[in-house]
């Protein structure tokens, strides 16, 4: 009986990295993200030892917001805007969603200024999608994703 040639794989180009550096990778990027399940899981068993920061525009945190977020938009970040924020509390970054990168842009300010960050992978979208309670002046009713001023007006 002969043996067939296995296809070419394009999960497997390139090969997966052996276990040991797999381990260490997976480890190392689990202490920089966190999801919307953990998050929602630690906020319903009470008071939580991380700081939840809304980085997108003041518009849109005053509209939806995931519950006990504080709101600095991610280019008021600076030493000034965060001088009496406790270093020791790790902050944890969110913006609109996987499309994204305002949350991981807000993690590398915050870190280059001494402080312990981790980001909300799948932001407010997939806090939503999840059923997350919400904070607002529209809560559901809000926009999913940013949309741009109408200056016509």
């Amino acid at each position: 009986m002969t043996q067939a040639t296995p296809r070419y794989s394009a999960v497997l180009q390139p090969p997966a990295a052996p276990p040991e550096q797999a381990a260490a990778y997976f480890a190392l990027r689990a202490a920089y993200e966190t999801d919307v399940a953990d998050v929602m899981s630690d906020l319903h068993k009470g008071p939580v030892a991380f700081r939840l920061l809304d980085v997108r525009d003041a518009t849109a945190y005053e509209q939806c917001h995931i519950p006990g977020a504080i709101h600095l938009a991610g280019r008021q970040i600076n030493a000034q805007t965060t001088a009496d924020w406790d270093r020791e509390q790790t902050i944890v970054t969110y913006c609109w969603g996987p499309a994204c990168n305002g949350a991981t842009k807000a993690a590398a300010t915050l870190a280059s200024l001494g402080f312990r960050v981790k980001e909300l992978l799948g932001g407010m979208e997939y806090w939503r999608l999840e059923g997350g309670s919400l904070e607002g002046t529209l809560k559901e009713q809000a926009p999913l994703h940013w949309r741009m001023p109408d200056r016509t007006r």
